[in-house]
């Protein structure tokens, strides 16, 4: 196994020398369940890191949502590049899932749009943990989702070595049984082709392709190429293919399969007939036959993982396999944001399991559709083997789970967390005003957090009849504008941003010294001690950073909240003073709150639109038509893949063809 290293110019500093030599020790001493307590700009993620370069183990950190998780793999791909970094998130763009609505007889089809470049990087992660054990895979709560065995998917795959003699026409057999197509014209991913004594397949889970020639049946050359320039990247012994799908099985496993859904089918057909459900008992023979001669002719059917309990010999209740099956039983695991994950986690099963017996119900699916599910939390925990739990805000649950929580407090730039006021509800227009007034001056930002979203939109309105540049910023504002505006936040192009919940985790936006929060004493989960210290967090990238709570009495939450950020000001200045640091802002360029760097990104969309124009002439309607309808999906693919620069500069365009014709 070749080692974690992590490859950076910086040290532990502050206290995270201590957390990482603390949670390291407790893994290699067996404690199964830690947690790693670390404030807002403290460098958790580098912490992490160390750790992992220390205990030398697989690793699986498991995120919220896509965001952070495409986040994090960026940071661990840099700390780790000689390493097998990788990103497991669910590759939907959209989906919708299949559910029946008895209530107005509502039946909803499957549908969803597939992100191609999410599915190989999926499918690569599969691959890594095959044949790697120097992986970090960063994922979501899709990690816990049933896949194929990974004993099967093991099984499932293609081979061929320089100087073997080989059956061309049974490796292209082999090679649509692990579902790639054939295209003799056009090689892309999760293709092949064969150009007379050339054979080249294009791997579902790689950025680049394989051609083998052949001197009538023996493999005479194997190379690595570029397939859309061309280029030979590297002279191979051997290749193992992988197949270009998640669920595919063996044939021979599938046509054993097919007798125990036929009983299945036959008893569930007798249960609805005795029980006068005629409609229920068609509906399924019908769609469940389909299923069976699909099967049978092509190995393959749609939604063929509502049979995978029976395709994978699994008795009913069984437990499914997942992700983290496919690590080695000694591995490591960091749950991040955990105060948020942990919950998520243990919402999945339910959630399914209730849209799933409906379908069962009705005749839609066979009762083995119920064992198609993610895990429940315990099951989650039983396969999980050390834990390290990484929030600003652990729950206690996490809390009293561990067998040590190591605080990591101090940040290595000095900065403190940021000075507490609560001030009275009345009059807090006025006050709010002359804060911020005194930060536009100072050339800083403020926040303002409310409950509401009409309550942002109707501040937003009498501040800017104030004469102040504001915006908001909610969850009904479009993915692009969102990251927009917080990109002109920081360059100044105006000076205060309204919102409610989105500014907790996640967000870095040093510009800001000034956060206001409103009915900061109204019980509930934005009011929270958890919320509140997220929030007060998102003020400690600045030196002048100041959270004033509008409140007419302290709750519980407020009084806990500046007791703990208080305490951690001590803690900081304390250290600052033994090590003369002066607390300075955190300078960060402003294209970090990205996915891509700008410049990157309007290039590659430039090139986007340039490819499409010259296909299309705008003079003409239809084709014009088309351009736009074209560009339109461009834009909602880079959007739905994080790549929100791509898709505004598309979108410009579409402005500027739109404005040109009029």
């Amino acid at each position: 196994m070749r080692e974690f290293e992590v490859v950076s110019p910086y040290k532990p500093a502050g206290d995270q020398g201590e957390a990482i030599a603390a949670l390291a020790g407790g893994i290699k001493a067996g404690d199964q369940y830690q947690t790693l307590q670390g404030v807002t700009g403290s460098g958790k993620t580098f912490t992490m890191a160390k750790i992992i370069e220390k205990v030398q183990m697989p690793t699986l950190v498991v995120s919220h949502n896509k965001t952070l998780a495409a986040q994090l793999y960026r940071e661990f791909k840099g700390f780790f590049p000689h390493n097998a970094v990788e990103y497991f998130v669910s590759y939907y763009d959209y989906y919708q899932p299949e559910a029946y609505v008895a209530k107005s007889d509502l039946y909803i089809e499957k549908d969803f749009s597939i992100n191609a470049e999410i599915e190989r990087m999926w499918l690569s992660a599969a691959r890594s943990m095959m044949e790697r054990e120097d992986v970090i895979i960063i994922a979501t709560v899709s990690c816990i989702y049933g896949m194929v065995t990974p004993d099967v998917y093991k099984k499932m795959t293609a081979t061929f070595s320089k100087g073997e003699t080989v059956d061309v026409e049974s490796l292209m057999r082999r090679f649509v049984e692990l579902q790639y197509e054939r295209n003799d014209a056009v090689l892309e991913r999760g293709r092949f082709r064969r150009r007379g004594d050339t054979l080249e397949i294009f791997p579902a889970y790689m950025e680049e392709a394989y051609r083998v020639d052949l001197d009538w049946d023996c493999v005479e050359q194997i190379r690595r190429f570029n397939p859309i320039s061309g280029e030979i990247l590297e002279e191979l012994d051997r290749a193992l293919i992988y197949p270009a799908k998640q669920f595919v099985m063996p044939a021979e496993m599938v046509q054993n399969s097919l007798n125990t859904i036929r009983e299945e089918l036959k008893e569930r057909l007798e249960y609805f007939k005795n029980n006068g459900k005629i409609m229920e008992a068609e509906r399924l023979k019908t769609r469940v036959e389909y299923d069976i001669e699909m099967l049978t002719e092509m190995g393959y059917c749609p939604g063929i993982e509502n049979y995978s309990a029976i395709l994978a010999g699994r008795k009913p209740g069984e437990t499914p396999d997942t992700l983290v099956d496919y690590l080695p039983k000694e591995h490591l695991t960091f749950i991040d944001e955990s105060h948020v994950t942990l919950p998520q986690l243990g919402a999945m099963y339910l959630g399914d399991r209730s849209r799933k017996q409906s379908l069962v119900d009705y005749g839609f699916r066979l009762p083995c559709a119920l064992d198609n599910r993610p895990l429940r939390f315990d099951e989650f925990e039983e396969r999980l083997d050390k834990t390290i739990f990484v929030s600003a805000t652990p729950g206690k649950a996490e809390v009293e789970k561990s067998a040590r929580v190591a605080q990591q407090i101090i940040r290595p730039t000095g900065l403190l967390d940021p000075e507490i006021e609560v001030r009275s509800s009345e009059g807090q227009m006025q006050d709010i005003y002359k804060e911020v007034q005194n930060r536009i001056k100072a050339g800083e930002r403020s926040l303002i957090l409310t409950l509401t979203k009409k309550m942002a939109e109707d501040l937003t309105d009498y501040l800017s009849g104030l004469g102040l540049k504001v915006r908001y910023i909610h969850s009904e504002v479009e993915t692009i504008e969102r990251v927009e505006i917080l990109t002109q936040l920081r360059q100044g192009e105006f000076d205060i941003l309204v919102g409610i919940n989105l500014l907790r985790e996640g967000i870095d936006l040093p510009e800001v010294s000034f956060i206001a929060i409103l009915d900061a004493d109204k019980i509930g989960f934005l009011r929270s001690l958890t919320s509140l210290i997220q929030i007060i967090g998102r003020a400690a990238r600045n030196a002048a950073g100041k959270v004033i709570m509008y409140a007419d009495r302290t709750s519980d939450a407020m009084q806990q909240a500046i007791a703990e950020t208080n305490r951690r000001r001590e803690i900081q200045t304390a250290y600052n003073k033994k090590h003369g640091i002066t607390p300075s802002t955190v300078k960060k360029a402003i294209a970090d709150i990205l996915t891509r760097h700008a410049e990157e990104a309007i290039d590659a969309a430039s090139t986007t639109v340039e490819v499409l124009k010259k296909k299309h002439n705008i003079l003409i309607p239809a084709q014009r038509k088309q351009l736009i309808k074209a560009l339109e999906n461009e834009m909602f693919e880079h959007s739905k893949n994080l790549e929100f620069e791509q898709a505004a500069a598309i979108r410009d365009e579409i402005q500027r063809i739109r404005d040109a014709l009029v």
